[in-house]
């Protein structure tokens, strides 16, 4: 059955132009699913879409990518595909956003906060050398080598209350993680130049650095480290803003690179922190801007890269409310990629959302359930959020079907951008934001299952899943609320 939500937006636009009494038909952008090997014989159809001005862009051996120019010659082609044989289905191409937001809503207290910001500039974490916009980096730097390791006890440690809460170290007595074990972290990137996060790096095998060619021949040249979907560059470096952008509602405070510092930040370097898994690799791929926002085709894309160069976990912070809350569509291109994700043997870890307007719901009952989190694809483990007392965070969602098990998510100390460790996101003028969202409980979850699998490498993503599930600490909080009824448990995960 093809789409109906394509037909009508084709049919209204290309009526509207006809009849004259609208202005130039609206560009479409659009996710186009063919039937299963046809994806040779439907090339001259594409040629076609390309010659009327549209991007054409394969994204999967079925799921092509078309942007089209606003152009009633172009609707007419798209009109044709209705019919085509080789046409399975078509959606929009949703856009994806950061579950957090730090935009101060009340415009008194803003313009109180921005007044205070005038007399004491330095509060705004003012990049030294930045572009002047307010991103903490001006430009991508280099890919520094693999460094010399360093040792000693992580400084910062102890301002880890998850770690600590989740029982890491007794974790550690089986396994610090293997470095055949890769972690991606599909979000803004990841500050590839922190001193933290630089030793546990993916290094990609198959590519030699900065020759200009596709060594490996998988169609991204010198992707060393992983790749830049949002920019379509080999430096998926995380672009933040100051609190001043943040507060006005700019999107990324540095988002991958926390998420990142969670999973696999080095232990025993003598620097910072330490992750669930210190020594497996991380894999960065950004497909989300510096506003916080991305699209469904940069999601299938980074997934697609992660699966096929050899992440076995995939570690989630994003989605929405609902497929789309305007149009209430699927966006089965998403769904196709998580399936392909679990028919390579890959977990996807995603988190289960922090409510409307930082109010949790329930994921089994809500129309706009959070989603990737609340699919029905059993790779899946979706992550609640509770707090340092053992308390649902009142921003998680929650499902007894559909989230499987809590993990630290508030108020949540980890790296951060330009060598940065903190559990504050904003703090200026009296006010003041925490890391916190079942966006920083993902990563807990995701670095539990590189540890665990790690140990275990014969076991299977349905092994590591369950074993997850099954060595969880009861708790009340979410007793009926999620799947297992606990929250995350490293020591007993270790010990299963």
């Amino acid at each position: 059955m093809k789409n109906i939500i394509f037909g009508l937006l084709l049919s209204v636009s290309a009526t509207a132009f006809a009849a004259g009494s609208a202005p130039q038909p609206a560009a479409q952008d659009l996710l186009i699913k063919l039937v299963p090997g046809a994806i040779q014989s439907f090339q001259p159809s594409l040629s076609a879409l390309g010659a009327q001005g549209a991007k054409v862009e394969v994204l999967t051996d079925t799921w092509i990518h078309v942007k089209s120019p606003a152009s009633a010659q172009f609707l007419n082609k798209l009109e044709a595909l209705k019919s085509d044989p080789s046409v399975e289905f078509v959606q929009p191409n949703y856009k994806i956003h950061l579950l957090e937001s730090y935009k101060v809503q009340d415009p008194l207290r803003r313009a109180a906060l921005l007044r205070f910001m005038k007399k004491h500039p330095k509060t705004t974490d003012a990049p030294t050398g930045g572009n002047g916009d307010g991103l903490l980096s001006a430009d991508n730097p280099p890919i520094p080598a693999i460094p010399t390791q360093g040792t000693g006890a992580d400084p910062l440690a102890a301002k880890q209350w998850g770690m600590i809460d989740i029982g890491v170290k007794d974790g550690w007595k089986v396994t610090m993680g293997s470095p055949n074990m890769i972690v991606a972290v599909i979000d803004t990137g990841v500050d590839y130049t922190h001193e933290d996060l630089l030793p546990n790096l993916w290094r990609n095998p198959k590519e030699i650095p900065d020759n200009g060619i596709d060594d490996d021949g998988n169609g991204y040249i010198d992707d060393v480290i992983g790749w830049d979907f949002s920019s379509n560059d080999n430096k998926p470096f995380d672009l933040a803003y100051d609190q001043f952008h943040l507060i006005m509602g700019e999107g990324n405070p540095g988002h991958g690179t926390h998420c990142a510092g969670n999973i696999a930040a080095k232990a025993d370097n003598g620097l910072g922190v330490a992750g669930v898994a210190p020594n497996v690799k991380i894999m960065a791929l950004r497909f989300m801007s510096e506003k916080g926002e991305g699209d469904t085709a940069g999601a299938v894309k980074a997934i697609k890269y992660a699966v096929d160069n050899g992440a076995k976990v995939l570690s989630n912070s994003w989605g929405s409310e609902g497929d789309d809350p305007s149009e209430g569509a699927s966006n089965q291109a998403l769904k196709d990629i998580i399936k392909y994700a679990q028919d390579h043997n890959v977990l996807f870890i995603a988190a289960a959302g922090n409510g409307h307007q930082g109010i949790g719901y329930d994921n089994d009952t809500d129309p706009k359930p959070g989603v990737p989190a609340s699919y029905d694809i059993e790779n899946i483990i979706s992550v609640a959020a509770v707090d340092s007392k053992d308390q649902l965070a009142g921003f998680s969602n929650w499902g007894a079907k559909t989230v499987h098990l809590a993990a630290p998510g508030v108020a949540i100390f980890s790296t951060t951008v330009n060598n940065h460790y903190t559990d504050t996101v904003v703090d200026v003028g009296g006010f003041t934001a925490t890391w916190d969202g079942t966006s920083m409980a993902t990563p807990h979850v995701a670095g539990a299952a590189a540890l665990y699998w790690s140990a275990h490498p014969e076991k299977n993503w349905k092994d590591v899943k369950q074993a997850l599930l099954s060595s969880v600490t009861k708790i009340p909080a979410v007793d009926g609320k999620t799947v297992s009824g606990g929250k995350l448990n490293v020591k007993a995960l270790m010990a299963y």
